[in-house]
């Protein structure tokens, strides 16, 4: 996919960047590159597939939910800031925390957000511990294939607000989904929907699944990640 491609995708999904949101995807794309070189960020480092895979893919979010009128939003294993950082730049009244255990990524985001001259906050830590400091705050809360769908919904649920929504990208998450079976309920949320498309260009499986916030999360949960991965609640 070239820039100009993208520009008329994100259109399709009632997307028009901004000469400002242009160049600021560019400093992104090179930046990623460049500091690809010396610190492994991400396989994807071909020009036209940032743009596709991490630029484009990032946004598709955007079918399922308005994000022109949410106010907060948590990236759980945001790695080089995908989808996190992009939604940022496209929606820049976000309160954005991009938030991830590996420290040498969230210096990549830190450098990234002054050369964007974009005020995120990009915080090191495991999703289990910084629940301390953020438990149910959140309008929105994403992620992008981090972790096994099960284990993914007890380290994120409990970081979204009552009426706020847990989003997770996904390939094919059918078996997930079966895995994962009510443990949504357990933690407060209902199951909204389940969005299943192709990506553009390279036909590959895309699964979006939304979840709407109904009711506090017990403060038990999440449990230590040992735990989670071992035995569902």
């Amino acid at each position: 996919m070239t820039k100009e491609e993208l520009y008329l995708e994100l259109e399709k999904l009632g997307i028009t960047l901004t000469d400002k949101q242009k160049e600021q995807l560019e400093i992104y794309k090179d930046f990623l590159i460049e500091y690809n070189k010396h610190t492994n960020l991400t396989r994807i480092i071909d020009e036209n597939d940032i743009y596709l895979k991490h630029f484009y893919d990032s946004l598709t979010i955007v079918k399922y939910i308005d994000l022109s009128n949410k106010n907060t939003l948590l990236d759980i294993g945001t790695g080089a800031g995908f989808p996190g950082m992009v939604l940022k730049i496209v929606y820049p009244n976000l309160e954005v925390t991009l938030l991830d255990s590996n420290n040498k990524k969230i210096t990549f985001l830190k450098q990234l957000s002054e050369k964007l001259n974009i005020k995120v906050n990009a915080i090191q830590a495991r999703s289990e511990e910084y629940i301390k400091e953020k438990r149910e705050y959140f309008d929105v809360v994403t992620s992008r294939a981090m972790a096994n769908l099960r284990v993914l919904l007890e380290l994120s649920i409990p970081y979204v607000k009552v009426n706020g929504n847990f989003i997770a990208m996904k390939a094919n998450a059918s078996e997930e989904l079966k895995e994962a079976n009510n443990t949504h309920e357990k933690l407060g949320a209902k199951l909204s929907s389940i969005n299943e498309f192709e990506l553009i260009k390279e036909n590959s499986k895309r699964t979006i699944i939304v979840y709407d916030k109904i009711s506090n999360t017990d403060t038990k949960y999440p449990r230590k990640y040992d735990i989670i991965i071992k035995k569902a609640i």
